[in-house]
């Protein structure tokens, strides 16, 4: 029977030695409806995804892992290379017959910046088509304020982009913003002024970083955009199924199901710095956010009269801070290791990803000492788990922010799991 209609990837499992993080698509999943140009680009953004996730991969293989004839994989991959998106790898010889040519995606396709607006510090970083950090700017302040926020953006963009060539400035998609969703909370925590902080209540972020920079800009929770980041661009793509956590001037997270971030019907999904855990409250519980955060160690510190601003002025460099990190780490591992085989009870987690804005030596322990901890608590029932360090760290949320553009115009509708947060 001659076929009907354009023709619709559906992915198979590879032979590549891993089993794709998606379940295999339909027709039916198809966002854009069933136009030819709505296939074809569909198509296409499914072929990139896929050679992400694996690295490179020939024809053939597309051809055999998407459901693809060969001759449309061949036009899609064409057409790929004609825009600048994909690059061809040298030949792997010493197979009979005509040596596959592995395609694998061109750093230099496309561009994105992500801002993160913190709550002691902001960041700006120019990732390229791999996630790989071209360009960063970062400034501290004792607490946020929006005007000298678009001031930072302002300059900063220009600086990002001060090494680009016209062709690749023309290459960036777009900006997306990191952020704690409600950013007036907590001003008693970072000592802000009840006033300063209030402004944000009103401020439309969006709206004047559009007008700044004239690309399409996004919007997404730090701690949700520091998971993506790990899921697209970090070791979160080893595992099928995870629980990310993020420790900045609060501690936050993510949940990834089936190789997708998992936001929940509100969007919130991933809120462990509000989980329960042992302590001095009511009923002598918590919440994992007072004592698991960057801030609860800016207190130890200023206790004994010191200056705690290096935590977030030079984040890959503490220098020396001696007793209050050796409290704050123990700590901080007694209740994350609840938090973590609490979650791993309601989610057969694969593993329990620990991500810090700090130095990579200071994550190294506090995961160390996390691990000694889950060893003591009671696990009868549950499934077995692996508990290991985030690969990104500091710029992970800014990283994250970047990725927005990327995926909304370059992954295939379903696995574009950060939505503009309204």
């Amino acid at each position: 029977m001659a076929k009907v209609g354009p023709e619709i990837a559906v992915p198979q499992v590879p032979s590549i030695g891993r089993t794709l993080s998606t379940p295999p698509l339909h027709p039916g999943d198809l966002a854009r409806g069933g136009s030819q140009s709505g296939v074809r680009l569909y198509n296409e953004r499914l072929v990139l995804s896929l050679i992400r996730r694996y690295g490179s991969l020939p024809k053939a293989e597309i051809a055999r892992v998407t459901g693809l004839s060969a001759q449309t994989a061949s036009v899609i991959v064409k057409q790929l290379e004609a825009d600048g998106l994909l690059l061809r790898q040298r030949p792997q010889r010493g197979r009979i017959g005509q040596p596959p040519v592995p395609l694998s995606l061109n750093p230099d396709g496309a561009y994105s910046i992500g801002l993160k607006v913190g709550r002691r510090s902001a960041d700006l970083v120019l990732i390229d088509l791999m996630g790989k950090v071209r360009a960063s700017q970062h400034r501290t302040y004792r607490y946020p304020e929006p005007g000298p926020t678009l001031d930072f953006v302002r300059d900063g963009i220009e600086e990002l982009q001060r090494d680009l060539k016209p062709a690749q400035r023309a290459r960036i998609s777009g900006l997306g913003i990191a952020t704690p969703f409600e950013l007036w909370n907590w001003e008693k925590e970072i000592g802000a002024p009840h006033d300063v902080l209030q402004v944000w209540r009103t401020f439309d972020l969006v709206g004047e970083v559009t007008k700044l920079s004239g690309w399409p800009v996004q919007l997404c929770n730090d701690a949700t955009a520091a998971c993506a980041a790990e899921l697209s661009f970090g070791i979160g793509s080893r595992y099928r199924d995870f629980v990310y956590f993020f420790i900045g001037s609060f501690i936050g997270g993510g949940i990834v199901l089936n190789g997708m971030l998992y936001q929940g019907r509100t969007a919130n999904a991933g809120a462990l710095g509000s989980m329960p855990v042992s302590g001095e409250g009511p009923l002598g519980v918590l919440q994992l956010i007072r004592s698991a955060s960057l801030y609860r160690l800016e207190q130890l510190i200023s206790n004994q009269g010191r200056d705690p601003s290096m935590l977030w002025k030079t984040p890959q460099d503490w220098g020396e801070i001696g007793n209050p990190l050796d409290v704050w780490i123990k700590d901080s591992s007694i209740h994350l290791a609840q938090a973590i085989v609490a979650s791993v009870s309601v989610i057969d987690f694969e593993a329990a990803i620990i991500d810090v804005a700090c130095p990579p030596d200071v994550r190294t322990r506090l995961v160390e000492e996390t691990k000694k901890q889950i060893a003591q608590l009671d696990q009868q029932g549950l499934s077995p788990f692996t508990t290991v360090e985030g690969s990104i760290g500091s710029d992970a949320r800014a990283i994250g922010g970047a990725s927005l553009p990327l995926l909304t115009n370059f992954a295939v509708d379903r696995e574009i799991f950060l939505r503009t947060a309204g």
